[in-house]
């Protein structure tokens, strides 16, 4: 039996169908929903982790085959896998696993697995590699909420390296986009920003702040001191 029928298999094994009709519709997958026809196995995260340990020298083409499959955990098993080897990888490594990350992102189709990994995968090697950021404003720009979403939060490896002026850049593209996933992932990299220059976020914030959706300022300014926070609120500033 092949490794990815093996992997297939031993994902089964932890299969939990009453916990996948709660993640079904915790992941919003219903008809119109933004993960519409997303299926869960109903796996425990650390399981999910077990299994991509397991299958960590996992060939490309079977990295493929499952970022196509429908089993949101073999999506996200293949995200594991890819993260974990990027992040042992040398440069050269990373380069390859970013440039098939990149060319396979239409796997990358729910907020979690978005997170988890565009942060490393693509931010870590733009970052490293001093790449060019545009694919990042391509993304921000482009009409696929996933693409939006991947564009700021591949920033986050910016922040945590202390630069901020991509996350400000595309914050300001997105500003009046209109979906909660993008408001929320927004004002969750400006919060970032601020937990380590609170200056730099608030100099953003003075001059957006009254355009923003209120999800999005409230999850920027949720670690403001409370009478800050108020002020931004009732647009006092």
């Amino acid at each position: 039996m092949s490794k990815l029928k093996n992997l297939k298999k031993d994902l089964r094994k932890f299969k939990r169908p009453e916990k996948a009709k709660v993640l079904t519709r915790f992941f919003k997958t219903g008809k119109g929903e933004y993960a519409e026809g997303d299926q869960f196995l109903g796996l425990k995260t650390d399981e999910t982790r077990s299994v991509a340990r397991k299958y960590s020298d996992l060939n490309y083409s079977d990295l493929k085959n499952l970022l196509e499959s429908k089993i949101h955990e073999e999506r996200m098993v293949a995200v594991m896998v890819l993260i974990n080897r990027f992040k042992k990888g040398n440069l050269d490594i990373k380069k390859e696993v970013y440039e098939f990350f990149i060319n396979n992102l239409s796997g990358i189709n729910n907020w979690d697995l978005v997170d988890v990994s565009v942060p490393h995968i693509i931010g870590g090697y733009l970052y490293l590699a001093k790449g060019n950021r545009n694919v990042l404003y391509d993304f921000a720009k482009s009409n696929n909420l996933w693409k939006k979403r991947i564009g700021i939060m591949s920033t986050f490896y910016f922040i945590r390296n202390y630069e901020y002026q991509d996350t400000l850049r595309i914050s300001e593209i997105l500003l009046t986009y209109n979906h909660d996933l993008i408001h929320k992932a927004v004002g969750w990299m400006l919060r970032e920003i601020g937990n380590r220059n609170l200056q730099a976020e608030e100099k953003f914030l003075k001059i957006y702040y009254k355009k923003m959706p209120r999800t999005m300022l409230r999850y920027a300014i949720e670690k403001f001191p409370e009478r800050l926070r108020i002020k931004y609120l009732e647009s006092k500033i």
